[in-house]
């Protein structure tokens, strides 16, 4: 092994998981310091700003966008529309997982907070097919930071140097957490000798940047119309000198206050009853899958390229491609424009629908991979 010895490693003094989300214990363990307590949110305008400054979006947290009664019954009906097929999607990738790598050594890692509720339904789904019942936690993974490894070294703490972590997110959209999380687990084995698969396991992959996907179609996936109330109520991850110790997880805020509208539990319920039902179809997607490994080309990123020459971004990270990232940026950033493969398309209702409460225009864009693309409102310096 190289560097520190992985004795030491296995022994050293990390601090213990406290009990955090409105999830079931059984469905998910957070490896996450509760920071409840602690003021960080910014309001949009102020957070854009402080971000295109450079400070890092990890230092601070959004106001949680609150969703009107429209919108919630949006989510509602797009939920009913859609379960079954964020069911497939989940037998698909979960049959995947247990085709590359079994039962036996498996532990389920959700990348917070959006692989999170998709980490419990493959945790649900492997549970109900399989009647194994693997480890799942969710840690967090942060761009320009990396990954929390105090939470990688308590995961093989807990279950053996021979544990096999599987990354688990909601979708991809440029592919920015995919090459953030190769750059980790290259940096994991190259501190502690400690080998980690970086295959990133995702409900949606428009980005083309994943070999382990439900779907490479960019619909809207229920989980991505909200923030915290469809995430077990916790915040994006946080990352400060100031607040986090290093013996001690990444950190996030627990809104326990907003208990009554939390949407986390009926999401999952919405999805499991169809798991029966699309096992033998998700199977045999998987099977293909394995046979004729999909290729991951990467293709969304000449999108963006396309996108930034047309328009003139020189920074790339103002472009978010993709549904679910389009709804991030009309949720908690300063949006400047949407762009749209066409207004007809079923999968942005709630996209319009954001898009006109906060008065940010949609234009259509010929030939976008993607459904559609948020671009942020370029102010100066770096973004998210």
């Amino acid at each position: 092994m190289k560097g520190i010895e992985f004795e030491e490693i296995m022994n050293r003094r990390i601090s213990p998981p406290v009990p955090l989300g409105s999830y079931p214990a059984s469905d998910v363990t957070f490896l996450l310091k509760d920071l409840s307590n602690v003021s960080l949110e910014r309001g949009t305008a102020e957070r854009e700003e402080a971000i295109q400054s450079g400070v890092h979006y990890s230092e601070m947290l959004p106001v949680e966008y609150q969703p009107t009664e429209q919108y919630i019954e949006l989510f509602h009906e797009t939920l009913r529309h859609t379960a079954r097929k964020v069911a497939l999607a989940v037998a698909v990738v979960s049959e995947m997982i247990v085709a590359q790598r079994g039962t036996a050594n498996t532990v389920l890692v959700s990348l917070a907070r959006a692989g999170t509720p998709i980490g419990v339904l493959i945790k649900r789904y492997i549970l109900e097919r399989y009647a194994a019942d693997l480890p799942h936690y969710s840690i967090s993974i942060i761009r320009g930071k990396g990954i929390d490894e105090n939470a990688v070294l308590y995961m093989l703490q807990q279950h053996g140097s021979d544990a096999d972590l599987q990354f688990i997110d909601g979708w991809t959209g440029k592919g920015a957490i995919r090459q953030v999380l190769i750059e980790a687990c290259e940096g994991m084995y190259n501190k502690y000798g400690i080998r980690l698969n970086d295959d990133l396991a995702v409900l949606a992959d428009p980005g083309y940047c994943s070999g382990t996907f439900g779907t490479r179609e960019d619909y809207l996936i229920p989980s991505a119309c909200l923030n915290s109330t469809v995430s077990g109520l916790m915040s994006r991850t946080v990352l400060r000198d100031d607040l986090i110790g290093p013996e001690e997880f990444h950190g996030a805020k627990f809104y326990k206050e907003w208990l009554d509208s939390d949407l986390s539990n009926v999401f999952v319920e919405a999805v499991t009853p169809y798991f029966r039902e699309v096992a033998a179809e998700g199977l045999k997607l998987a099977e293909e899958m394995q046979a004729d490994p999909p290729e991951i080309t990467w293709q969304g990123l000449a999108d963006i390229r396309s996108i930034q020459e047309t328009f003139g971004i020189d920074n790339i990270n103002l472009v978010k491609p993709g549904v679910g990232e389009t709804t991030r940026v009309l949720l908690r950033r300063v949006p400047w424009k949407i762009l749209v493969d066409s207004m007809d398309n079923p999968n942005l209702r709630h996209i319009l629908l954001l898009a006109a409460d906060r008065g940010v225009p949609v234009e259509v864009f010929p030939g976008l991979t993607y459904s559609c693309c948020g671009i942020i409102k370029p102010l100066k310096g770096e973004s998210e």
